[in-house]
């Protein structure tokens, strides 16, 4: 199946990306990768190292007369997310990824492709192993860890490096130049409720929420997409007053920077008004699927009996956690009044988890502002804190303020009009890069951000452009032979 990949042009592009994705590579397991471009380096004969967390440093040095241009810092992100549709059988940790072609896009078979930042990295490793390739001094820098907390990048000490040039290639959109991102931080609220034995006038329920498109809950916050934790909650919410419902668990969402696809709850309501539950939630779910008709025209609603759950939640939690889910934000908070178009703070309700006695609602928050990230983090905050939970932040990690002044960037943009005929859009993003982290310890290198076109990231819907690596193949190969004099 792979091997129709192989052929695609630029071949060197995407027979690095199927070697990749033939390793298992998920976030904090990353051994195997680590391993994998290890013995890449150490075959071709190039000075590679490994950090303390597990970075990998290759370097190579400038081809003939480019000895005297900056040394470049080539930087992608080793991790992927890994997603799975429900019917999907696939095992991340032992397999590597299936993909196939569909017309002009490169897909996985039910899972997330691994184009975020599997693309990147293979850019990297094509130009480390050419022998053709102009291009002065590389320091190609594979990070581990980006999506679930970007602890490779935090750990990356200074000094390991000594390029004045950084091209990170993680940005989706191949007509983008990004030249600042956001920061984030996670927001976590817990509580430990009482369980109650389920009296024995009630019968037991099945509500699922899936079919959403999901996806990156920075760079698609801002596409009306459903958040399946936040249309659970409409389902359940006041269902104690209409027909005796009680929850006895909810597992929604995955991971913190994707946007929920599917959540599961399994309830008990009195038996005397199962005809009264069954409408009434057949009319609310025919209103929410009209309202998402357009962005999510696959949701599905599905409400079945099911047996009687043995436990309950305590009724003034029930109450308490389901009135803060709803009033808990999601979604856009702010747009930028400085950047148009640009979204400047948002929060994705990411997982919900009610269970044996405990709750657990992890949010991941976003901005460009660190002020703004606290302002929407601690409403957060207060939301879940006056429900009785605890409330956590970790994993707090800074933007990348535009510089719009930059060296690289007066490089690119007009490189990229010759080239391709229009200018590039140069802008900051919504989702985190690692620019941010790593210039607190390289503060005076020189940073820039590009990428191909990739659709659906963090979803099983992720799709990369075939036509669109051309157009950045042939990019990168002019900006490394443009990079200027030391």
């Amino acid at each position: 199946m792979n091997q129709e990949i192989r052929q695609l042009e630029p071949q060197e592009l995407w027979n690095k990306f199927a070697d990749l994705n033939a390793v298992p590579r998920p976030s904090k397991k990353e051994e195997r990768v680590i391993a994998f471009m290890k013995n890449f380096g150490e075959n071709l004969g190039l000075d590679t190292v490994i950090d303390a967390v597990g970075n990998v440093i290759i370097k190579k040095p400038a081809t003939p007369g480019m000895e005297n241009r900056t040394t470049v810092v080539m930087q992608s992100h080793l991790d992927m997310v890994h997603q799975k549709n429900n019917d999907t059988v696939f095992d991340f940790d032992t397999q590597g990824i299936e993909m196939y072609v569909d017309g002009d896009w490169v897909r996985a078979k039910g899972t997330t492709l691994g184009a975020d930042n599997g693309l990147g990295v293979a850019t990297i490793m094509a130009v480390l192993e050419s022998k053709t390739i102009e291009h002065p001094a590389i320091e190609a820098l594979f990070t581990i860890d980006e999506e679930t907390g970007m602890t490779g990048a935090k750990g990356l000490k200074g000094g390991l490096l000594t390029g004045g040039i950084l091209l990170n290639l993680d940005t989706e959109e191949d007509d983008e130049i990004g030249v600042g991102c956001a920061g984030g931080i996670d927001v976590t609220a817990t509580r430990i409720y009482n369980e109650e034995e389920t009296p024995e006038f009630k019968i037991g329920y099945k509500i699922q929420v899936k079919g959403l498109q999901g996806g990156h809950s920075g760079m698609q916050i801002h596409e009306g997409l459903g958040n399946a934790n936040k249309i659970m909650n409409r389902l359940l919410f006041d269902g104690f007053e209409h027909y005796g419902l009680r929850i006895s668990e909810i597992d929604g969402g995955s991971l913190r920077n994707a946007i929920p696809r599917e959540s599961t709850a399994i309830v008990a309501i009195d038996a005397v008004k199962e005809d009264h539950f069954k409408m009434q939630i057949a009319e609310l779910g025919v209103a929410i699927k009209n309202e998402f008709k357009t962005t999510e025209p696959d949701l599905e609603i599905l409400v079945e009996p099911f047996e009687i759950p043995e436990k309950i939640m305590d009724l003034g939690i029930q109450e308490g956690v389901t009135r803060a889910l709803y009033a808990a934000h999601n979604g856009v908070y702010r747009m930028s009044a400085d950047i148009p178009d640009l979204v400047e703070t948002s929060n994705n309700i990411a997982r919900v988890i009610i269970k044996n006695g405990n709750i657990k609602i992890s949010c991941l928050t976003r901005s460009s502002l660190e002020s703004g990230k606290d302002d929407l983090a601690n409403t957060l905050r207060a939301t879940f804190e006056l429900t009785g939970c605890e409330v956590a932040f970790s994993g707090d990690y800074p933007g990348w303020a535009p510089n719009m002044d930059s060296k690289i960037l007066k490089v690119l943009a007009p490189l990229y009009e010759e080239l391709n005929g229009e200018k590039p859009h140069v802008a900051a993003c919504h989702a985190g890069l690692e620019c941010g982290i790593l210039g607190q310890n390289y503060p005076g290198m020189d940073m820039i951000s590009f990428g191909p076109t990739i659709k659906g990231a963090h979803s099983p819907d992720e799709r990369a452009q075939i036509s669109s690596a051309q157009k950045y193949w042939k990019f990168v190969l002019e900006i490394l032979k443009h990079i200027p004099k030391a």
